[in-house]
């Protein structure tokens, strides 16, 4: 199987890119996000792989980086979501901007991807909640602005108060979801004391 390519850009259309690695042309399948940061023509590239093998063909998907490709194969693991319909998704949000509307249970974000109605939204953030790639929804959280600012001014009390949900037995993504809405919620900068007691709360809804 293969996991990774790096070589040249060869050639490009509407949902491909052709790698050139060592003389060999690789057609790689790639999501409209994906295709939009390739470098141009003739420049070096390096694409995360995830090899799909039927009894027709082989066929590689290509990602910017392996946290989008674990994104892709959580996604495959929803009901009703396919390879077309993953790539839509990812070709929509970043896998930061994802982890974020799955923590925060933003179904019309996740619904803005093509092919995505509301049941199969509800079905991706349902599903999806506590199976994050390690770090990611923590990380997408504390990039969220809360009540204008950006959340890396108080991303020490944020931190704090995730850990410690954590350490209380809930799974990061929702720990990183409740405290990023208790922080929305509380007009002023928060302690770690105050978002966990917010936090908390918002998990007990």
């Amino acid at each position: 199987m293969i996991g990774k390519l790096r070589g040249m850009v060869d050639s490009t259309g509407e949902d491909w890119v052709v790698v050139d690695v060592g003389g060999v042309g690789y057609h790689v399948t790639c999501s409209r996000r994906t295709l939009q940061n390739l470098p141009a023509r003739g420049e070096p590239v390096t694409l995360s792989i995830e090899t799909k093998v039927s009894e027709e063909a082989i066929r590689l998907i290509g990602f910017d980086s392996d946290v989008e490709r674990d994104w892709f194969r959580l996604l495959l693991g929803v009901q009703g979501v396919g390879t077309r319909v993953a790539l839509g998704v990812l070709g929509t949000l970043a896998p930061g901007d994802l982890a974020r509307a799955i923590a925060l249970d933003d179904r019309k974000a996740v619904s803005a991807a093509p092919g995505v109605g509301p049941k199969v939204a509800a079905r991706i953030v349902a599903e999806l909640k506590d199976k994050a790639p390690e770090g990611a929804s923590l990380a997408a959280t504390l990039a969220a602005p809360v009540n204008g600012a950006a959340v890396a001014d108080a991303s020490a009390p944020m931190r704090d108060a995730v850990s410690a949900l954590v350490n209380l037995g809930y799974p990061q993504a929702q720990a990183a979801g409740a405290i990023a809405t208790a922080a929305k919620a509380l007009e002023d900068a928060a302690t770690a004391e105050q978002l966990i007691r917010r936090g908390l709360k918002e998990l007990a809804r």
